[in-house]
């Protein structure tokens, strides 16, 4: 692996936007932003913790078979995915931008198998989320 860390939230962020270029409006962070989006600061933490979150997804799945998020991050999520407006599609196409990095970042590593238990682990974890994505209670 010889690029780093930096190029490849790089590559999965810019897989993202120019899948769904209209997504960028639903980040805070980029709406009105003018700065470069390889340059953004808030761009790759935010990946970052997509990623993360995943690996999490992928973790409980292999030692209990489900995923199991807070319930406080859970409704967090719902209600800011919620509120912002992400669709289905947007799902989609953060799922294959991930697979996407993650297979440029391990080449010799990735098969079938790992490309499923990848999509699993965020399928699984995205469920949970829409689980909590509806309006506030008021």
């Amino acid at each position: 692996m010889e690029r780093d860390e930096e190029e490849f939230w790089g590559v999965g962020s810019q897989v993202f936007l120019e899948i769904a270029p209209s997504a960028q409006k639903l980040f805070s962070f980029l709406r009105d932003s003018t700065v470069p989006l390889e340059q953004n600061p808030k761009l790759k933490p935010h990946a970052t913790s997509v990623f993360v979150m995943t690996c999490d997804s992928a973790v409980q799945l292999r030692k209990a078979g489900k995923v199991t998020v807070r319930e406080s991050t859970l409704k967090k999520l719902g209600a800011t995915h919620f509120r912002t407006g992400v669709a289905n599609e947007h799902f989609e196409v953060t799922k294959f931008a991930l697979l996407e990095t993650i297979k440029e970042a391990v080449p010799d590593m990735w098969s079938p198998e790992m490309k499923n238990a990848w999509a699993e682990a965020y399928d699984q974890l995205v469920d949970a989320i829409k689980s909590e994505m509806k309006p506030p209670s008021s």
